[in-house]
């Protein structure tokens, strides 16, 4: 899988949101923003990235993601 292909499967999933992605074709880093995050906590954040991505995960054609999840506020902050 390329990582066009997993920013193609995480923008459906999550629609508005910022989605960045890099990778190797089974390794990845993901980075997301969007408003869907607020309030909260970083497990809640990576549960909704990780439920567009887990059949994919469970079949093999992505072994890792390292990401990293913003509320738009918070990415405001990092600039």
């Amino acid at each position: 899988m390329q990582s066009d292909e997993v920013k193609e499967i995480l923008e459906a999933q999550m629609p508005g949101c910022e989605i960045e992605v890099a990778g190797d074709g089974r390794h990845f880093d993901v980075t997301v923003v969007g408003d869907v995050f607020e309030g909260l906590n970083a497990v809640k954040k990576q549960q909704l990235v990780y439920a567009g991505l887990n059949q994919y995960i469970a079949d093999g054609s992505v072994h890792a993601v390292n990401m990293k999840t913003y509320t738009r506020s918070e990415w405001a902050e990092l600039k």
